[in-house]
């Protein structure tokens, strides 16, 4: 009985050693187009926020896996974020190493919830699809403040508030001396009447 048990729990071993190997990719959404697989997600994951990324989409055919070249010039995508606030079009870069790869750089400077959108024509199939980042999909990008050692450095966002609240101040301090300014001056013109 023993030996059955250990030649289980090898079988066990083996088997989840495959599952932690294999070419899947796990962080990304897995979907059905028409008679294709599209696997859309980061190019390097977890996304950082002001870290070079972007859109990593493989192509393949449902019914035999085989991947789909040839589509950087009839398929488009776009990222989206803030709900649609902000899009950007990314030009699809094919990877000569690894047919029905297809890439679109960019850096991502907010974190949060992103939105790949892609569209255009695979073969004689209209694509129209909207992939956004959360738990069953992709991830949302997140802050390198975690991993910052031994000095944080404050995010640009925070760099651009204290800017703006010093901005401010010069712009009182100089309204405030044009008026003690004023007020010296006409006080001189009251003293020589």
């Amino acid at each position: 009985m023993s030996r059955v048990l250990a030649a289980v729990a090898t079988l066990a071993i083996v088997a989840s050693s495959f599952a932690f190997t294999s070419n899947v990719a796990l962080g990304h959404e897995h979907r059905s187009v028409g008679p294709y697989t599209f696997v859309v997600g980061w190019i390097n994951e977890p996304a950082y926020v002001n870290a070079a990324n972007g859109l990593s989409l493989d192509v393949t055919e449902a019914s035999s896996s085989k991947p789909v070249e040839g589509l950087a010039t009839s398929l488009h995508a776009e990222v989206i974020v803030g709900g649609g606030a902000k899009k950007l079009a990314l030009d699809l870069a094919t990877d000569e190493e690894s047919p029905g790869h297809y890439a679109g750089s960019f850096i991502p400077t907010k974190t949060g919830d992103y939105i790949f959108h892609i569209f255009g024509d695979v073969g004689s199939t209209k694509v129209d699809e909207r992939f956004e980042s959360g738990p069953n999909t992709f991830d949302e990008v997140i802050s390198t403040d975690p991993l910052q050692f031994p000095d944080r450095v404050p995010a640009n966002a925070d760099l651009a508030a204290r800017l703006d609240l010093l901005q401010t101040l010069v712009i009182a301090a100089i309204l405030i001396g044009a008026l003690a300014l004023l007020v010296s001056v006409g006080g001189l013109a009251m003293r020589r009447r």
